[in-house]
């Protein structure tokens, strides 16, 4: 049993050393006290509220879980695996270790707060024990930014000019030099026991995409601001290009926190202020702003939980959506015979990712298309994205389907051809992702079905069988999509 004062650290969406505020404090206290430090991560998918992580995100957890493992034996520590409900691994743990403190970073799930709620009160009431949780995740508390009549908003502009007016997020923290270890480890079970990684070929291309950890994260931001932030305004909306930072499924897995972007690009941006343009300092700040779309998706599922399964705006409650299995499957499978949906659909089923432009066009295309509900499009997105996360996901369906905070009016219907042609122009995306049409001039790669015979057999196309025909003309999808919304007005 171990003699010394013992603060054990909770992981969770924080699988980093830098800027993690709950590691930070339980070191600080060992290092006070002549105590130690025991970090845990404790797999219970049954209490994530129906939400557990999808296929994806399992595999990018797996590898997550054996880097932060890795990062903190260099630091004379390790991590302690556990599986099982929550309160029972922290009790058996605080009795084989004495513990005296348990530390996390806080969630924001509807099923997380009342959880941690709950651990939190059994801790301190029951056992008696220090708990103390701490905003790891985000750079404003859900609860900080407020209407001028005391609520929540439900509008992304008036949100971030709020926002901005508020204290400027602390700076990141630099990693513990070293983190004080018990005089007995307790046990703990082996990653591969956890059954995290998917059995089918997926993984390959997912790791062939990305490489989890925070030392990746870290890399990945040096390289977004080296090569791409100048131009981010512009670059994002075009797949073919690598505008973006990808850094979407570090934020999820807390490898890297927001605070740690924020300050780097604000960082970048000052130090560069004598070479960096007008038109490259909006570039730059529109990345941040970025950073704050991420913030206000988590503002509005704090405030309105019910949001993953019900419509922010009441009235879709009642919109007419179709159950359409086969539909369904050619779109997750990128088969709808539109090239700019199916290179979307494939690049996410072959790497766990997918572009945010290309992101909309295929959701506008689900919900008022195909008039396939919201909620059947989030799930999909839910399994297949390594950035999966409940906040953004389900902000960014219901801002698809019209029918959340910040949504596209239901009457904004993106045209897949034109959407195509414009963000993807010369066909670059396209001719990745759907080869079988690669051979088409550039004028026609989006609306292959109005390519002459000839120029479909000199290109090997057969239009049915090598790729398909629309599954739906979009003028007769888009007409039934408002005769829908109507019918929901009139109601």
């Amino acid at each position: 049993m171990n003699q010394a004062p013992v603060t054990i650290v909770w992981f969770r969406q924080d699988l980093r050393l830098a800027d993690n505020p709950a590691l930070l404090a339980a070191v600080e206290r060992a290092n006070e006290q002549g105590g130690a430090v025991v970090p845990v991560y404790i797999w219970s998918p049954e209490e994530e509220g129906g939400w557990a992580a999808g296929g994806a995100r399992r595999w990018w957890l797996h590898h997550s879980l054996r880097s932060l493992d890795q990062s903190l034996k260099a630091l004379g520590s390790q991590l302690v695996l556990r599986e099982g409900p929550t309160q029972e691994v922290l009790e058996e743990l605080i009795t084989q270790t004495s513990a005296c403190a348990v530390f996390w970073n806080r969630r924001y799930e509807p099923a997380s707060i009342e959880r941690d709620q709950n651990i939190k009160r059994w801790l301190r009431d029951e056992r008696s024990i220090a708990a103390e949780s701490f905003n790891s995740h985000l750079l404003y508390e859900p609860w900080e930014i407020e209407t001028g009549g005391g609520g929540p908003y439900k509008v992304f502009s008036p949100f971030w000019r709020n926002a901005k007016n508020q204290p400027t997020p602390d700076l990141p923290r630099e990693a513990p030099e070293s983190i004080p270890a018990p005089s007995q480890w307790p046990a703990s079970v082996v990653l591969e026991a956890l059954g995290l990684e998917p059995t089918r070929d997926w993984k390959d291309g997912l790791a062939e995409a990305f490489t989890p950890g925070e030392p990746a994260a870290q890399e990945k931001l040096d390289t977004f601001l080296d090569d791409a932030i100048r131009q981010y305004k512009d670059d994002r909306n075009f797949p073919a290009k690598p505008g973006t930072s990808k850094l979407s499924p570090h934020l999820v897995h807390g490898e890297i926190s927001p605070r740690q972007c924020y300050h780097a690009a604000r960082k970048f941006m000052a130090d560069g202020r004598r070479n960096l343009s007008k038109d490259e300092l909006k570039q730059c700040e529109h990345y941040v702003q970025e950073l704050g779309w991420r913030e206000f998706a988590y503002h509005v599922l704090y405030h309105f939980p019910e949001t993953p399964r019900e419509p922010l705006q009441k009235k879709y409650a009642r919109f007419p959506w179709k159950e359409d299995a086969e539909h369904l499957k050619n779109w997750q499978r990128g088969q709808t015979g539109y090239p700019i949906i199916d290179a979307g659909m494939r690049e996410l089923y072959a790497t766990g990712w997918m572009h945010n432009r290309v992101r909309m066009i295929v959701a506008s295309f689900l919900v008022k298309d195909l008039l396939i509900s919201w909620e059947q499009g989030a799930e999909w997105f839910w399994d297949t994205l390594l950035d999966a996360d409940l906040a953004n996901n389900t902000l960014g369906w219901q801002w698809a389907g019209g029918c959340g905070a910040d949504a596209a009016p239901y009457f904004r219907i993106f045209n897949p051809i034109l959407q195509g042609e414009k963000f993807d122009k010369d066909g670059e995306y396209v001719r990745q992702w759907v080869p079988e049409i690669a051979a088409l001039p550039d004028r026609i790669l989006h609306k292959p079905w109005e390519a002459p015979p000839m120029q479909l057999a000199a290109a090997g196309i057969t239009l049915g069988e090598t790729y398909p025909y629309p599954i739906v003309d979009h003028k007769q999808a888009r007409d039934s999509a408002l005769a829908a919304l109507d019918a929901v007005k009139g109601q």
